[in-house]
């Protein structure tokens, strides 16, 4: 039998996305450079502007996140393709979408701000009740699978949970039309992008053709009296589904190229070994770094023609450094995501002026292509310095983390925020936030309590799974 061994600068960049994810959310509220926050709601107020074109780092952790769905699709699908049959993977894939909007309803009604408007102890300990119900609804336990235990525990779980959603007193009652956002685009995009590279797996350019019939969709929507506008606008239940969210596929599409690249390497007999040249891919993976950085500093600050004189510098520095380079199937992998990511990055600076600049809200054609190039250039550099062996211990503990993901996504509001407002604990973490950069500490200090609740959770082989 097949085994491919997980990929560990794949799961690092989930890891890195997720943790950013969570720090963007709980840094103080308005007191930091604007910088540090959506570019399109810049503090004092975090009033939305849709006007104002640019993006910072905080933009870059969804798309990151999404970028590490579409790569992982080929790596968990190409086992059971080979092995079940069809019917079967059809069923879970349907299985997986209906699970993650599950979870987007119950992890948002959850929260002790969403039951009450005044949330005593009894909330926040109902919270913590609900992230622990998390485990046996989520949780693989491979000890029990196929055993009447485990159906009956499943069965029990999903019947609190969906008792807890019917039955409790919300303070605005209970809306399917309310979930996390968040949670239901990755399940369109976990439903459409798996279907997708399913039936594109062998044929790559289809794969690629679908983009721009998408495309074409979303830019002739607003056509009235058009079947344009009838299919982005019809949905048989809009609280799972909009065509609107479709426009992610413009990253996780291009991610599972990346995926099937991490897959091939893995099938190749050639073993991993010292690779020849090591300063010339540390200067390489140093560069994608640079261009990230880059990027982001001068889209967000818009100096825009800088901006594509040092993209395509350090791009060209790129490609003609690995031109040099002796073949080997790691370095064909690395070429492939440099190729890959600059690409997608130039192609993203080309449409930069097209619906008023880049911009995550209301997201254009420049943000999904800008964000997919800079996801390819970090996993090249996660890549390469893993094989070479450089800041492995980052590399795997944010690969622990990325590891197990939705308890990641969920600790923060469901099991440590009740436990600092019940223990008191959160009056000083909130003192922190008078500090010099306070409030970019205290984002920090709650961001690494939750990396070390996932990292626990992932030693002790407690992952939640769709």
């Amino acid at each position: 039998m097949e085994v491919i061994t997980r990929n560990h600068s794949l799961d690092a960049l989930r890891g890195l996305a997720i943790l950013l994810m969570v720090l963007s959310s709980s840094i103080s509220f308005g007191v930091l450079p604007s910088w540090m926050y959506h570019a399109q709601v810049p503090p004092p107020y975090h009033i939305f502007k849709p006007e104002l074109p640019g993006i910072t780092w905080v933009d870059l952790v969804f798309p990151f996140f999404l970028f590490t769905m579409g790569a992982a699709i080929p790596l968990a699908l190409h086992k059971k393709l080979a092995v079940q049959p069809v019917i079967k993977t059809a069923a879970q894939i349907i299985q997986r979408y209906l699970l993650l909007v599950v979870f987007a309803l119950f992890t948002f009604y959850a929260r002790a701000w969403v039951m009450t408007a005044n949330a005593g102890w009894q909330q926040y300990l109902l919270s913590i009740g609900c992230f622990l119900l998390l485990f046996p609804m989520y949780a693989r336990l491979p000890e029990l699978t196929g055993k009447v235990s485990y159906v009956i525990i499943k069965v029990l779980s999903f019947s609190l949970a969906a008792a807890f959603l019917l039955y409790y007193p919300f303070k605005n009652g209970f809306n399917l039309d309310n979930s996390d956002v968040i949670i239901i685009v990755l399940a369109n995009m976990a439903f459409f992008g798996t279907s997708i590279w399913w039936f594109t797996r062998n044929r790559p350019l289809l794969r690629i053709g679908i983009l721009p019939l998408i495309m074409a969709v979303l830019l002739t929507a607003n056509e009235l009296n058009s079947w344009n506008s009838v299919l982005f606008n019809w949905s048989p239940l809009a609280w799972m589904y909009k065509f609107y969210y479709l426009k992610y596929l413009f990253i996780v599409l291009p991610g599972t190229f990346a995926g099937e690249w991490l897959l091939q390497r893995a099938r190749q007999a050639e073993k991993s070994k010292i690779l020849t040249g090591k300063m010339a891919l540390l200067c390489i993976a140093s560069a994608g770094l640079v261009l990230l950085m880059v990027n982001v500093v001068c889209l967000y600050t818009r100096l825009l023609v800088p901006n594509m004189a040092i993209t395509l510098l350090l791009s060209a520095f790129i490609l003609i450094t690995f031109k040099k380079m002796g073949e080997n199937a790691d370095q064909t992998l690395f070429k492939k995501l440099a190729a890959a990511g600059i690409y997608l990055l130039i192609l993203g600076l080309f449409f930069e002026a097209f619906e008023g600049g880049i911009k995550k809200d209301i997201s254009t054609f420049s943000y999904y292509f800008v964000c997919a190039g800079l996801a390819f250039l970090l996993l090249m550099a996660l890549t390469i310095f893993e094989k070479l062996g450089c800041f492995l211990p980052v590399i795997r503990y944010l690969g622990d983390t990325g590891k197990n993901p939705m308890v990641a996504y969920t600790a923060g509001n469901l099991l440590l925020i009740p436990l600092l407002k019940i223990t008191g604990a959160g009056l000083w973490l909130d003192a922190v936030a008078g500090w010099p950069a306070g409030g970019f500490l205290r984002g920090l200090i709650f961001t690494g309590i939750v990396s070390l609740i996932t990292v626990y959770c992932t030693k002790k082989n407690l992952f939640w799974r769709t």
